[in-house]
């Protein structure tokens, strides 16, 4: 049987993560507080990103930009897009 949790991103009672996605206490909160389906979109737009912008993961910049937009993301609130992009049509 799936593990429940209420989804921060979409308000609503929805399948959880298998683990914790990261270490410590903000692993805790995501694997508490966010869906599966959140999460694998959050995995998907943080891809484009370090594509697009061509970020480097061992900037410690990058990485910082990268949680900011993630606690954005996850929240429901305005994240950073790829200039041009349009998301396709449900």
């Amino acid at each position: 049987m799936a593990r429940i949790v209420h989804c921060r991103r979409y308000g609503e009672n929805l399948e959880g993560l298998e683990r914790p996605p990261l270490p410590g206490a903000k692993g805790r909160d995501i694997f508490d507080n966010v869906s599966k389906k959140a999460w694998l979109e959050w995995q998907g737009h943080q891809t484009m990103l370090i594509n697009e912008k061509h970020l480097s993961l061992m900037d410690p910049e990058a990485r910082k930009y990268l949680m900011v937009e993630m606690e954005k993301f996850l929240a429901g609130e305005d994240f950073d897009q790829v200039e041009g992009y349009v998301p396709p049509n449900e």
